[in-house]
């Protein structure tokens, strides 16, 4: 069968958009993830889309069970986002949803570096407007975000370059390679994967995207990112300890929070880094953990943001400090958020129950208890902030007296479905199960583990009330390792403008009275020379040159000339003379012989003696 590219669906679908209009416009924005769907489900393992490349295979289709639970949640996010985006009037915000969306699936489907590398770059620049387009404010963040993606671009192609150079093939799977390339392509995933100390740009950059334009790069970046990374480096162990710090450390984070979007923000960190660390283990159990979780983590966290989403929407505030009391104003939107929160946190019934517990099962079958004891601590510290604190003082604490209402229908039917999709997959989980890519040997809900994970929510639950005024928000600003080069551009451009200008400065005047004024004077001095000496000696040899030449030209004009025309006026007498005498009758030549003897002759009798003279002198 013919095999047509999902991603490519999008991204030149995206090419129409700016044509169409009102009812029809919506309707395509939806239909286009809707047919990558569509035609994901049609397609059948194998490779498509191979081309010859420099002695190499560009395989732009490997189709597997991996690529494909990938593709499937992408193309769901993509319509559930493209209906909560349907409001939005920006046509190139949309435009740049369908390209980004459309390059993470050219990710998940490359079967080789330098078409992933492409699609990986396209990521990063068609993401990046979905933070510009939210004003003058996104700018600065928008730019750090490229900035980072740029360096993470690099260090990936540079990897590429390398791993191609020494293992003789560009091909995408368990990378083989030892040194300089292993670690730039594991740096290039671990830059997107958002993690520590690599992380800081998530934080700083998706909570000052659009409205929408969040729920769009919440969902695609980290997760390609973990693709990958089970792609290539499965089973490498120091990503358990990677992963496991994330975890904690994006609970940490989130606890000193009170933007909503930011403390979002830092759960994605926490919850990529229990997929980071089942890359790490290797297992068939940890690496289904890893994919299942990022399929529910998609869905999940895309509701939390599309909930806070719609109450910044709203209201216009996204602090903690400054909201209070919408239960009664915007009780749907909570009864949504909700739903995501009890996923995030593992609730029984829920979709991040069914795939995270399988992590965690994973570590303590591989029997690192340290990991098993921190990952189920940070799951904890996410209902804690996530499925408690959060939605607490958002929707009940005290009355912000916001006068609020529910957001636009759009938004309500596409949280619906998010929240549908997170109960259907806890409720149901053998329909996420069979789309992993290892056989499922794995039952979420036994008695054990349903109580065990109750009784650590609940308790989880009974603090958050009795500490609760320990836990209110203050409108503080949490330092994170942003701040180095933040810091760090801030010193480089004072550095810039103060003691490097002034040395600059310095410098350049020195060498302005160094060497710029003395070569001044000194062409000066040479140009008074090249006029007054060397110029006036050629004008007076032209002069000369130019008399002589008049002088010359009368010469030869009146002398050579007229010596020429004489001599040729006296040949030319001459010829005729001798024509006449040329008679052809010997008798006259005879008479004009001895008259020529005759007359040398007398010549000689004439000058006898001074020929005498000359001849004894010669003598």
């Amino acid at each position: 069968m013919n095999w047509i590219h999902p991603g490519l669906i999008l991204i030149f679908g995206a090419i129409l958009v700016p044509f169409l209009k009102g009812k029809a416009k919506q309707a395509y924005l939806v239909a286009l993830p809707a047919i990558a769907f569509f035609d994901l489900l049609l397609m059948t393992p194998g490779q498509y889309g191979v081309f010859p490349f420099l002695g190499q295979e560009l395989v732009f289709g490997k189709v597997d069970k991996m690529s494909l639970v990938f593709g499937y949640v992408f193309t769901i996010m993509g319509v559930i986002g493209m209906v909560y985006a349907l409001h939005v009037k920006q046509d190139g915000e949309h435009i740049a949803a369908l390209v980004y969306a459309g390059s993470s699936l050219g990710v998940t489907f490359a079967g080789d570096y330098f078409t992933l590398f492409v699609f990986w770059e396209g990521m990063a620049f068609s993401s990046v407007f979905l933070i510009w387009y939210r004003g003058k404010e996104a700018w600065w963040p928008g730019f750090r975000y490229i900035l980072v993606h740029a360096f993470s671009g690099v260090a990936l192609l540079g990897g590429i370059v390398v791993y191609a150079v020494t293992q003789k093939t560009i091909a995408f799977g368990p990378n083989q390679a030892h040194g300089l390339a292993f670690w730039l392509i594991l740096m290039g995933f671990l830059v997107n994967a958002a993690v520590p100390p690599l992380h800081a740009w998530l934080a700083d950059a998706y909570p000052e995207a659009t409205v929408t334009g969040s729920v769009f790069l919440c969902a695609f970046t980290t997760k390609t990112a973990v693709y990958v990374l089970v792609r290539a480096f499965s089973g490498t162990e120091l990503l358990i300890y990677m992963g496991v710090a994330m975890a904690l450390y994006g609970v940490v984070y989130a606890v000193l929070e009170n933007d909503i979007r930011r403390l979002l923000a830092y759960h994605i960190i926490s919850q990529v880094g229990y997929m980071v660390a089942g890359v790490g283990m290797g297992t068939e159990l940890a690496q289904n953990g890893a994919i299942s979780h990022a399929f529910s983590h998609i869905l999940y966290k895309s509701l939390l943001f599309m909930g806070s989403g719609a109450v910044i929407y709203v209201t216009g505030r996204q602090k903690l400090t400054e909201l209070g009391g919408l239960y009664k104003t915007m009780p749907i939107t909570m009864s949504l958020y909700m739903i995501g929160g009890f996923s995030i946190s593992a609730f029984p019934l829920f979709s991040g129950f069914v795939s995270k517990s399988m992590v965690v099962s994973a570590a303590g079958e591989a029997h690192i208890a340290w990991a098993y004891l921190l990952l189920t601590l940070a799951s904890a510290g996410t209902f804690l902030h996530t499925g408690l604190k959060l939605p607490w003082y958002i929707f009940f604490a005290k009355d912000a007296g916001i006068k609020a209402h529910e957001p636009p229908k759009n938004m309500l039917v596409a949280m619906a479905l998010g929240a549908f999709l997170c109960v259907a997959i806890g409720v149901v989980p053998g329909t996420l199960y069979n789309l992993l890519p290892h056989p499922v040997d794995y039952h979420p809900y036994t008695a054990d583990h349903v109580w065990g994970a109750l009784q650590m929510l609940l308790f989880t639950a009974l603090g958050f009330f009795l500490l609760l005024k320990k836990l209110d928000p203050e409108p503080t600003i949490s330092i994170d390792t942003d701040w180095v080069y933040r810091m760090g551009g801030r010193g480089l451009m004072w550095a810039a403008n103060n003691p490097i200008a002034a040395w600059e400065a310095f410098i350049t005047e020195a060498y302005q009275n160094v060497v710029i004024q003395p070569m001044k004077r000194f062409v000066a001095l040479c140009r008074r020379f090249d006029v007054g000496v060397i110029d006036g000696a050629v004008n007076g040899i032209g002069r000369g040159v130019f008399g002589g030449s008049w002088y010359s030209n009368l010469f030869e004009n009146y002398v050579v000339y007229g010596f020429i025309n004489i001599t040729g006026y006296a040949n030319h007498v001459a010829a005729r003379l001798f024509r006449r005498l040329q008679t052809g009758s010997v008798h006259n030549y005879a008479m004009i012989v001895i008259v020529g003897i005759f007359f040398l002759v007398n010549l000689y009798l004439m000058f006898r003696e001074q020929i005498t003279a000359v001849v004894t002198a010669l003598r």
